[in-house]
């Protein structure tokens, strides 16, 4: 089992920071696939960037150049700097960690942004 711990989530304004951490157990973590997508009021789970073990890391259109996801294998640790933040940004956001075929979820953070 993979425990996950999400933090970093709030309300911002428009045009405004937040960092979002996901901590995740497990001795493997640096063979982990993982992800951060999110959910707004009535819509469904999107992805918003990943970041394999090896690779490349992507992102959905809609946050590229304003999003960076990162990971600190020494500390167990996925971010997702948010940067230049909008309305449309505001949703729920889960980390998502893949170990093989088996995947794990967090319990989600609350990301807000309004004047």
């Amino acid at each position: 089992q993979v425990q996950l711990v999400e933090s970093g989530g709030g309300l911002v304004q428009p045009g405004g920071s937040l960092r979002l951490s996901c901590a995740a157990s497990g001795s493997t973590f640096s063979a982990y696939y993982m992800a951060w997508y999110r959910q707004a009021l009535g819509k469904q789970r999107e992805l918003v960037a990943s970041i394999p073990r090896i690779g490349i890391t992507t992102y959905v259109d809609s946050v590229k150049g304003r999003f960076t996801i990162s990971r600190d294998n020494a500390k167990n640790t996925m971010y997702l700097q948010m940067n230049m933040l909008k309305p449309e940004d505001t949703a729920v956001y889960y980390c998502y960690v893949r170990r093989g075929a088996e995947p794990f979820w967090g319990q989600g953070t609350q990301v807000t942004v309004s004047s």
